[in-house]
């Protein structure tokens, strides 16, 4: 854990671990649009609060080495932990942004994963840039933070290929002013980036509109990029070979057309080893299968940013000011 004593005592007023009461609470239900949707969870599964002390929850991975739960706070620029034995507590602050005067709403880290060497890597919106850091010594190091010497915009959500690279989107949400930012924003394109194995940072697609959350199929032949676009809220799928973008993305999903009403639209999601997509939308998490049929949704009722896969078949989920769970079948 990486917090001063003076962080230590905000953690014990504010951030009071739910799940060690004798009743967990819950809220939202489980929605059925194709029958397959319940042989991935029951209709009548309860989703659970583990907290709900977050000003808005992103970016959850779980660490299985150790058996906790990882999430950003990009508005409080810090990453909390959550595990049965400890609940919720402060992880690292500052996650994000290391300036010394106020940045923007949202300045610290979004999306969160443990790569191939078991490191934390974050992308951090106020620091613009894709760091990585060892669970056990701490230490950020930058992965990268410009194209073509141009500070990417904020760094959003990622994945790794299993060639080592990474893919991630580059919206404009972190910057003071987001879309509208001319004096800090130097990277005119919404991009989608690839940086090698080698540390070659490439723009792979650039238009789009507000790129948000992205992942590989299981067999990593399609890379998935959501767009939180009001205009185009899709999902688009590209198709890869060798690691490369073949062609233009097809829209697998539109928001706009099931769930017009109960915005927002998509934002971060995962995919499961059945290649299931599990989007953050719709005030829960839509569920598609492969071919982008629509399966179900885990209603939360608030807007909801993205989830991440657990041990023993839980479904962490982050909306709005809660970090939440739900028992998926095997």
């Amino acid at each position: 854990m990486i917090c001063n004593r003076f962080l230590l005592i905000l953690c014990t007023v504010f951030l009071v671990p739910i799940v060690n009461s004798q009743t967990i609470p819950t809220l939202g239900k489980i929605e059925i649009y194709d029958s397959t949707f319940e042989q991935i969870v029951s209709p009548n599964q309860s989703i659970e609060i583990l907290s709900d002390s977050l000003r808005w929850a992103e970016g959850p991975v779980w660490v299985s080495e150790h058996k906790f739960l990882l999430c950003s706070d990009p508005t409080r620029n810090t990453i909390y932990k959550w595990s049965t034995e400890g609940g919720f507590q402060l992880f690292l602050s500052p996650s994000g942004y290391t300036g010394l005067h106020p940045y923007s709403d949202e300045p610290g880290s979004n999306g969160l994963l443990i790569n191939h060497d078991g490191e934390l890597v974050a992308c951090e919106h106020g620091d613009r840039r894709i760091s990585r850091m060892s669970l056990a010594k701490g230490g950020k190091v930058t992965i990268a933070d410009s194209w073509q010497d141009k500070r990417f915009n904020s760094p959003n959500d990622i994945c790794q290929h299993s060639d080592g690279s990474y893919f991630f989107t580059d919206p404009p949400y972190g910057l003071p002013d987001r879309e509208a930012d001319t004096n800090n924003r130097e990277i005119a394109a919404d991009g989608v980036y690839k940086i090698s194995a080698d540390g070659s940072v490439d723009q792979i697609i650039n238009e789009v509109q507000k790129p948000n959350g992205i992942a590989l199929s299981p067999d990593e032949s399609i890379l998935y990029v959501s767009l939180s676009d009001s205009q185009k809220p899709h999902l688009l799928a590209y198709t890869l070979s060798e690691g490369k973008i073949t062609g233009p993305g097809k829209v697998l999903f539109d928001f706009s057309k099931q769930f017009a009403k109960d915005g927002p639209g998509p934002d971060g999601f995962k995919v499961d080893s059945k290649g299931n997509i599990f989007v953050g939308a719709a005030k829960g998490i839509v569920v598609l299968n492969k071919d982008g049929k629509l399966l179900g949704r885990i209603f939360t009722g608030v807007p909801t940013a993205n989830c991440a896969f657990g041990d023993d078949n839980w479904l962490y989920i982050t909306a709005s000011n809660y970090l939440l769970r739900v028992k998926l079948h095997n």
